[in-house]
């Protein structure tokens, strides 16, 4: 019973993550995986949270790790999701992208990352699995490439 639970656990937290990569896209007015102190106020406004800008401005000075003015999307996962426990979702995860890129292509699907969560004994639906992949595909080709999947990879290790 430990095993489902520590299962729930881990889906919460990829959840978690997978919404904060949507609400950073969405965001993301340019696309170039960055965002501004406004566009952070935005985001946490959209995730339910009611900022002040003082609180906006030591979140951005916080998270800011190369000091640019900009927030990039590692540095926003790697702010939100320090507290969480991933569990062994990540090293499953990484552990999938490999199993699947036996073509050396570097690209996944929500079908392709189905298949190998089934093989590792993970009930994990399809539709959750392209969920995951919808969240990460930040070109729209409908695959995830290897940058693309460990954004989310490391942000839960």
């Amino acid at each position: 019973m430990a095993q489902v639970g520590s299962l729930c656990s881990e889906m919460e937290t990829l959840n978690h993550a997978l919404s904060l990569v949507e609400a950073f896209r969405a965001f993301d007015a340019d696309n170039d995986g960055r965002i501004t102190k406004a566009e952070l106020g935005g985001i946490l406004g959209s995730l339910g949270y009611n900022a002040s800008e003082q609180e906006v401005r030591a979140m951005m000075q916080e998270g800011d790790k190369n000091k640019d003015g900009l927030l990039s999307i590692h540095e926003f996962l790697e702010m939100n999701t320090r507290e969480l426990d991933g569990g062994n979702l990540a090293s499953t995860l990484s552990t999938a992208y490999e199993a699947l890129d036996v073509d050396g292509n570097e690209i996944l699907t929500g079908e392709e990352l189905h298949g190998v969560m089934q093989n590792l004994g993970l009930d994990l639906s399809l539709e959750n699995c392209m969920h995951l992949v919808a969240s990460l595909d930040s070109d729209g080709d409908g695959a995830v490439s290897l940058d693309e999947f460990r954004l989310i990879v490391d942000s839960l290790l």
